[in-house]
């Protein structure tokens, strides 16, 4: 195998869940049927790599120093929703009717892995909390070990700067039959259950 081969198999590894076998049919997909469209993939994430960076209030990415969505005046300023990734504010964004701002922790505390208060910018997050626009936070971190720490760290947050912090509920997914659900999911759907309203 030519060299520059071997190299482009284990830059395609870089990505998320590719392994080597994975890789090497992108490079040879690429290389056989996909010449045109592996020349303007180089391109444009070269050029993404250069051009696309942070918002400075809602660490979301962003090719401007403040995103579209932070700058945007028609967004409730009272309401704050704390997520982990980009993807978990597109996915709020686009199934819920949430009308305020974002800020993305880009991961969650993981001392493990060298993940602490400051790689997530919660010192940017107090400094937002501590200006008074904000009466609510929503966190909305995953039901993981980690996200749960992150979570309870979140809500400390909050207080400490007169915030009032609310989690996304977690239980039973619509429309799943009790059977199936899993032990975990049950128990804390049980634990915190609700008064039914009229």
């Amino acid at each position: 195998m030519s060299l520059l081969l071997e190299q482009l198999i284990e830059a395609f590894q870089v990505l998320p869940g590719v392994g080597r076998k994975t890789a090497q049919r992108m490079a040879y997909h690429v290389l056989e049927r996909g010449r045109d469209g592996g020349r303007r993939l180089a391109g444009v994430l070269a050029e993404a790599v250069e051009r696309i960076g942070h918002c400075s209030q809602c660490r979301d990415f962003s090719e401007t120093e403040v995103c579209a969505l932070c700058a945007g005046a028609g967004r409730d300023r009272q309401q704050l929703c704390v997520v982990e990734t980009p993807a978990d504010r597109l996915a709020i964004e686009t199934a819920t009717g949430y009308r305020g701002l974002y800020f993305v922790l880009q991961g969650r505390l993981s001392p493990l892995d060298g993940i602490g208060p400051r790689e997530l910018g919660l010192d940017l997050l107090a400094r937002r909390l501590e200006g008074g626009e904000v009466a609510e936070m929503i966190v909305a971190t995953s039901a993981t070990v980690e996200g749960e720490a992150t979570a309870h760290y979140l809500a400390q947050l909050a207080r400490q700067h007169g915030v009032r912090p609310s989690r996304l509920a977690q239980g039973l997914p619509l429309g799943g039959e009790l059977e199936y659900v899993d032990r975990g999911t049950l128990s804390h759907a049980f634990g915190s259950r609700a008064e039914m309203k009229d």
